[in-house]
């Protein structure tokens, strides 16, 4: 499977984003899901996960100002970015696996290019 993030942009703290990741080549209906960030300076670290049933699992410096959703009709999943804040500036990556959820960026063997979000204050 081949993965594509997008919706990345500059915006205002409090504001929202929705980022993409829309997936060719296979059905992303079979994988877990999820997305993973990297601000400057910093780790790779994990930000939310969504299973084949559509359970999610979050960070929990996000956990309820992100959403992730899937829909498999149109082989994309999404993250809904609301009340952004300047500590999540950072290149957001999209990932897969077709077990189950793991919080590790290196357990995830099909990546997205990364899209840049930039939050003002």
């Amino acid at each position: 499977v081949q993965l594509q993030a997008s919706g990345g942009g500059l915006v205002q703290a409090g504001g929202s984003l929705r980022l993409s990741c829309a997936a060719s080549g296979r059905s992303l209906s079979i994988y877990t899901v999820a997305w993973f960030r990297q601000a400057p300076g910093k780790e790779r670290e994990f930000v939310a996960a969504i299973r084949l049933g559509g359970s999610t699992v979050y960070e929990d410096s996000v956990k309820d100002r992100f959403t992730i959703s899937r829909d498999d009709a149109k082989n994309t999943v999404y993250l809904q970015m609301n009340s952004l804040k300047h500590e999540d500036l950072a290149v957001y990556y999209c990932a897969a696996r077709l077990v189950s959820v793991s919080s590790t960026s290196s357990d995830y063997p099909y990546w997205g290019q990364g899209t840049q979000v930039t939050v003002s204050s």
